[in-house]
């Protein structure tokens, strides 16, 4: 019989790589394909399309999860990211 993680283990697995990336300078994001990580300062240089895709905050798909009310800072984050990249590439 296969050893099955608890829901609780899982998300300590998945804290645990999140963490141990960021560590390393890396940011982690899921994508169709699955878990990707990439260098941070290398991911906010790519073009906004690409960060909010890869980030899943483009407003189209925050408005899809309008039945959870964290769409609400979901969109906030849109708006933040949006602002700061702008001024990033403004230097």
């Amino acid at each position: 019989m296969k050893n099955k993680l608890t829901e609780k283990e899982k998300q300590q697995v998945w804290k645990d790589i999140v963490t141990e990336q960021e560590k390393k300078g890396n940011v982690v994001f899921l994508t169709f394909d699955g878990p990707m990580s990439a260098k941070l300062d290398e991911f906010v240089e790519q073009r906004i399309e690409g960060l909010l895709y890869d980030l899943n905050r483009l407003p189209e798909v925050v408005f899809t999860y309008m039945d959870d009310p964290k769409w609400v800072n979901d969109y906030a984050v849109y708006l933040v990211i949006k602002k700061l990249k702008e001024l990033l590439d403004a230097k």
